[in-house]
């Protein structure tokens, strides 16, 4: 069905964007040495006090002191499910967006790298490779799609909760009915676990199904799990921790040039700052969750058995989402990389 208000909020936000370029294009003609300001629009599906706000708020609050510029966040899916998000900032209806990691394996393939399972061991290992080269090669490729990659947030090492039965090994996994993110990749892996993948990326559809036990289970950090409500309708959670999944801070391609080059330095610098600073946050906070969650009456499995989901999810490389002369090349160098940092 065509829903005409969303239609015309986007009209509404797009020619917004319009007549902000158009101002300070005029403003340059007649005031060459004018200060300008504008409202940069950054979206993101979660809500306030969640990771990706964490991370958001935190760049508001760093532009805001180094730029005359506002940044307004749309939150809680109010933009749509990230896949939207992302194809929003492609036509240039929005400025920016933080959005986890997953979702751009549909924009660019390589992307999917980054959620190989048990690619990471660590989060020492996370930080050296994504703050590395490997890191900055990985943000420069999203430019393919229309996007100007800044830097890596935080979404965490994802963890599997379910309302049917306690999940120790994969086996336990057959026949789950799991949501999983609008990825190719995550379908498949979830398929190679026995489970029946259902991509979800409206979360309120999400709690709504697991709620109504329409969805057995879902997968998701330990912070997601816990401030976006994750566990509600939900009686089991295992620590599998099978995908580390970034959030990938980005901006549109088109508009970041059109900007002045000091403009362009800054917000990338309050992205990175951001980014760390909301990492941080991630890290000091993810035990106090997991007591959260146990306090909530979910039955957690701590050491379930990792070498099965481990066994299982090592034939993803022989599909055809890695087949790919590109993406297996570039999947060879992000193990290396990591490889190289001592994993544990």
């Amino acid at each position: 069905m065509f829903c005409y208000g969303n239609f015309y909020r986007e009209k509404e936000t797009m020619k917004m964007c319009r007549v902000a370029v158009i101002a300070v294009f005029l403003l340059g003609l007649i005031c060459p040495g004018a200060i300008w300001s504008m409202e940069i629009a950054l979206g993101v599906v979660t809500k306030p006090g969640a990771a990706q706000n964490v991370c958001a708020e935190k760049f508001r609050e760093l532009v805001g002191a180094r730029l005359p510029h506002k940044v307004r966040i749309y939150d809680s899916g109010s933009l749509g499910t990230e896949a939207e998000i992302l194809k929003k900032i492609q036509k240039g209806s929005i400025h920016m967006g933080i959005i986890t990691s997953g979702p751009f394996d549909r924009f660019v393939p390589g992307a999917r790298v980054i959620d190989y399972p048990y690619l990471f061991g660590n989060y020492e290992q996370v930080d050296r490779v994504l703050e590395g080269p490997m890191g900055q090669k990985l943000l420069r490729m999203l430019e393919k799609a229309g996007f100007k990659g800044l830097a890596f947030s935080e979404n965490g090492f994802r963890h599997l909760t379910n309302s049917r039965r306690p999940v120790h090994g994969v086996e336990d996994v057959a026949g789950l009915k799991i949501r999983v993110m609008e990825s190719d990749l995550h379908r498949e892996l979830w398929r190679l676990f026995g489970a029946d993948p259902i991509p979800i990326g409206d979360l309120k559809k999400l709690i709504a199904g697991l709620q109504s036990k329409e969805i057995d289970g879902q997968e998701n950090p330990l912070s997601a799990i816990w401030l976006d409500d994750f566990y509600k309708g939900q009686r089991y959670l295992s620590l599998t921790g099978h995908v580390y999944s970034s959030h990938i801070g980005v901006a549109g391609l088109k508009w970041f040039k059109g900007l002045p080059q000091k403009d362009q330095k800054a917000i990338v610098q309050c992205m990175e700052q951001a980014a760390r600073y909301q990492r941080r946050w991630s890290r000091d906070n993810e035990a106090g969750f997991l007591e959260k969650i146990k306090a909530a009456g979910i039955i957690v499995d701590e050491k379930p058995d990792i070498a099965s989901f481990r066994k299982k999810a090592s034939g993803i490389e022989e599909l055809g989402i890695f087949q790919a002369k590109d993406v297996r090349k570039l999947l060879l160098e992000f193990k290396k990389a990591v490889a190289g940092t001592g994993r544990k």
